[in-house]
């Protein structure tokens, strides 16, 4: 064999043991680490798994507390966040979720949770979001941060202070009446109050931030909504690097 020959085949073959050691590294290693020192520091969770992390356990434990009908009560964690309420009522307070890859120190604690909260600009940084989050948030207050965030801050402020809160009285009492009107010819039927609600919040909207009526951005809001639901349908998906451009039901 040529010396041309070995080189075409070692330069292929070097490659892919690089990339292979760097994944294991990434997605084993890394992880594994992050998990002992936690662990060797009192914070426990459940452990993590190759590549998904606790993600399938989440969205099946998910599936699972919305496939049953609800019984009248106040007590909705266990529904809507299953996983989280699991994992407090064995781990404590505080405990480590990995999201994939990404190791997550979960705190539910007041008082650490107030500390985070009072000091998050630097030291403790908000997390780069998803492309399906990004997606639907852009660029806004929830994502931005520095001065990004402190001019929208300042613009979205104005909007709270008590007169422009008053300013707005009409247009939500307007809503409401249309809402009502609406209901007196339902009398008798049942009405499923979640949707109606739901129409108002996006009439109030409509009508304070736009000036327009939920029918005109009937359109927007729609879509918004599908948007919100296949974000929710990803929210526990593994992201592997690449997978994403590859086209898919999903993507």
């Amino acid at each position: 064999m040529s010396g041309l020959m070995k080189f075409v085949i070692l330069v292929p073959c070097s490659f892919f043991l690089v990339a292979l050691i760097k994944f294991l590294y990434d997605y084993l290693w890394i992880p594994l680490r992050i998990q002992h020192m936690l662990n060797s520091q009192g914070i426990k969770g459940p452990r993590y798994k190759f590549i998904h992390g606790n993600n399938d356990e989440a969205t099946q434990m998910t599936k699972e507390a919305l496939s049953k009908p609800m019984a009248l009560t106040h007590d909705i964690f266990p529904r809507v966040q299953p996983h989280i309420y699991s994992c407090i009522n064995r781990y404590g307070r505080n405990y480590l979720h990995w999201d994939g890859v990404r190791a997550e120190l979960v705190i539910s604690e007041p008082e650490l949770v107030k500390e985070i909260l009072k000091n998050s600009e630097k030291t403790f940084p908000k997390r780069n979001p998803t492309i399906y989050l990004s997606k639907l948030l852009g660029n806004g207050l929830v994502t931005v941060e520095g001065g990004k965030w402190a001019k929208q801050r300042k613009l979205a402020n104005y909007v709270f202070h008590g007169e422009s809160l008053k300013n707005m009285t009409p247009a939500v009492i307007a809503s409401v009446e249309t809402m009502l009107e609406k209901w007196k010819g339902q009398e008798g039927k049942e009405i499923e109050v979640f949707h109606e609600f739901s129409l108002l919040t996006s009439e109030v909207i409509s009508r304070t931030a736009f000036g327009s009526s939920y029918l005109e951005g009937e359109k927007v809001f729609a879509m918004l909504n599908k948007l919100s639901i296949i974000m929710s349908r990803n929210l526990y998906n593994t992201r592997i690097p690449l997978i994403k451009y590859v086209p898919s039901k999903l993507n």
